[in-house]
């Protein structure tokens, strides 16, 4: 009988540790970056943890991982990867900084778009691309792995 009871503990904290990894990847992921757009804040190879949020919780200044805008009718940026990691300059409601294509006639960034710069002067981003759509946007980096916060 106190063998079953044993077995029946573990199990039960095997299932519970298990409830609450699922729904830690529910609210948090990690990503690898790569490619120069967040140098120097970020360096390709870096590892960050990205926390799951709306985009009523963006903040300007936040770094966002968010699908590119569209190219040639599809979400696939031109390099072929499905994220990018920039820096939110402008978020809905916000005044459109000057010179974002696309962004002719509007005072302010519209809902479910977000206005991102990289910190790297070469970076590829919405002074190139326009607003990026945050409709499917990952989430929030909020550290480096192994790092300070962000």
């Amino acid at each position: 009988m106190q063998t079953f009871w044993v077995a029946g503990g573990i199990a039960s904290v095997i299932v519970a540790c298990f409830s609450i990894a699922l729904n830690l990847r529910k609210r948090f992921t990690v990503v690898t970056v790569e490619g120069t757009s967040m140098e120097p804040t970020l360096s390709p190879g870096d590892r960050v943890v990205v926390k799951r949020r709306a985009i009523d919780r963006i903040e300007s200044g936040d770094i966002v991982v968010l699908p590119p805008p569209p190219t040639h009718n599809s979400y696939e940026s031109l390099d072929g990867s499905a994220w990018n990691i920039k820096r939110a300059a402008a978020v809905p409601g916000d005044p459109v900084p000057a010179g974002i294509p696309g962004a002719d006639g509007l005072t302010e960034v519209p809902a479910g778009s977000l206005v991102v710069f990289g910190d790297n002067p070469d970076s590829i981003d919405s002074r190139h691309r326009g607003l990026f759509p945050a409709d499917r946007m990952l989430g929030v980096a909020t550290r480096r792995l192994g790092g300070p916060a962000l």
